[in-house]
């Protein structure tokens, strides 16, 4: 029997990469999965269902759309009954351009911080409720080491990123009383699918390989024990922190 045997667990953007990296574990470990992603995730739920013998269920979402998530929640609810698990990924990344701080346009600032800060706030508006009325629950939000590093042309990215640390520790205080769980994992640079397509992200991977104290390159799989752990019976008494995995290169 695995740790998270018949939990529900929410992950948005789980339709690929590092994402359907997080489902797979959950999944090997025991957890319905609900893959939450803007694409569609079908062929993604018919591996993970047929490798793992779970029940798996896609919704097409738009974290950054109040709608589309309280649609989800109330999905889940009506399929489930319960939520154990959110894992708060989604985010634009792959696909954005290197930019100085002098050519962010407005419109490329805001799109950042919808996905990838508003999108784990409306999450939690409509998910957490649910957790709170069962008096458990675990809120793993996907954070990044260039919140923590700072990280050149990557300006919105890494606000973003910070505003989750913050997100996470107010959240914590919050939701303790309730009996759930609020964490951060931040991954460094990974090599992932979405980052093979487009690479643009990888090129400074010698000097992010200099930082570390483990030297060599970060693959998704690195990432899935400790969400694992923060979404498990393991980490009941952690809350408000935050778990860097990137082989050492930055210490929290």
């Amino acid at each position: 029997m695995g740790q998270l045997e018949g939990r529900v667990a929410i992950v948005t953007g789980g339709g690929r990469s590092i994402g359907k990296a997080f489902c797979k574990g959950l999944a090997a470990e025991g957890a319905h999965i609900v893959i939450a992603d803007i694409a569609d995730s079908d062929a993604a739920a018919d591996e993970i269902r047929g490798n793992y013998g779970i029940e798996v269920m896609t919704q097409k979402t738009d974290v950054s759309d109040e709608e589309s998530v309280k649609a989800l929640a109330s999905a889940v609810m009506a399929r489930f009954g319960r939520i154990d698990i959110l894992v708060n990924n989604a985010a634009w990344f792959a696909t954005m351009p290197m930019t100085p701080y002098s050519e962010i346009s407005v419109e490329m600032w805001d799109r950042v911080m919808a996905v990838n800060a508003r999108g784990p706030f409306l999450m939690v508006k409509h998910v957490a409720p649910h957790m709170v009325a069962a008096g458990y629950g675990k809120i793993v939000n996907i954070g990044s080491g260039t919140a923590i590093k700072g990280v050149p042309n990557l300006l919105a990215y890494a606000s973003s990123k910070g505003a989750i640390l913050g997100f996470t520790r107010a959240l914590s205080r919050e939701l303790g009383e309730h009996g759930i769980c609020v964490n951060t994992l931040a991954p460094g640079l990974t090599e992932s699918d979405s980052l093979r397509e487009h690479p643009q992200h990888m090129t400074p991977n010698e000097r992010v390989l200099a930082s570390r104290a483990i030297r060599r390159t970060q693959v998704q799989e690195d990432l899935v024990g400790g969400l694992v752990f923060l979404a498990s019976p393991a980490s009941d008494f952690m809350t408000g922190q935050t778990l860097a995995i990137d082989g050492g290169s930055v210490n929290t």
